[in-house]
């Protein structure tokens, strides 16, 4: 049996509902989760640690900032130190900032896909990515406090109609796509946009190319050509 691996949307989406749950039981006096709403910051140290793997090492700079920060906020709940001992280590952010852009000098930002499939995940940063071997089946697009800018310019063969899925909060996401191209927006949007940018032009295609398809809150999903 083929094995398929866990999207990045179903591990993001499972830790929030876990995170929910907690805070529930919490609010609602069915059992007292104070214990451990004081390991909160862990959990965004975890996401700035998944969120590097995840890119690749490509989006450093927000993640080692979240990781650094929630890092010195759990120390501070456990009362291993205090905040006036890590307010002097501020310049810290500056040091992490500055070697992320230093190192970003000697990588391409732009991730080449090798797949026929994307499952792109940005928090408090950005990725860029291009497909390059010329086949798209769709895939999955997680924009948490960052971006995510997809480019499709260079598909030749379509399996239509490909759905990308985003789920983007506090971010964006942008897909870059032929202009020939039929695309259907199905995002729901919550104080936020979706919008097609493509100049308007006669349809070339009867049929669905893409489907872009998600929800979107405090953010925006954009098609571009």
């Amino acid at each position: 049996m083929a094995y398929r691996r866990i999207s990045n949307q179903v591990v993001v989406g499972g830790a929030i509902v876990v995170v929910g749950l907690v805070l529930l039981a919490n609010t609602t006096g069915l059992y007292d989760t104070t214990g451990l709403l004081r390991y909160v910051p862990s959990l965004f140290v975890l996401a700035g640690v998944y969120a590097l793997v995840a890119s690749g090492f490509r989006n450093v700079g927000g993640p080692l900032v979240l990781i650094t920060v929630a890092g010195a906020w759990q120390a501070v709940a456990l009362d291993v130190v205090t905040g006036s001992q890590l307010v002097s280590f501020w310049p810290v952010l500056l040091v992490i900032l500055g070697l992320s852009m230093a190192l970003g000098r000697f990588r391409s930002s732009v991730e080449p896909i090798t797949g026929d499939r994307v499952d792109l995940v940005a928090v408090f940063g950005g990725r860029e990515a291009r497909a390059t071997t010329g086949r798209f089946a769709g895939g999955d697009i997680t924009a948490l406090f960052g971006g995510v800018d997809l480019d499709l310019r260079d598909v030749v063969e379509l399996d239509s109609p490909v759905r990308v899925n985003t789920t983007c909060l506090f971010g964006g996401v942008e897909v870059v796509v032929p202009r020939d191209w039929n695309v259907q927006l199905d995002v729901l949007p919550v104080l936020g946009g979706v919008e097609d940018e493509r100049p308007r032009q006669e349809p070339t295609h009867d049929s669905v190319d893409l489907v872009v398809s998600g929800f979107c809150a405090f953010g925006g999903v954009t098609v571009k050509d």
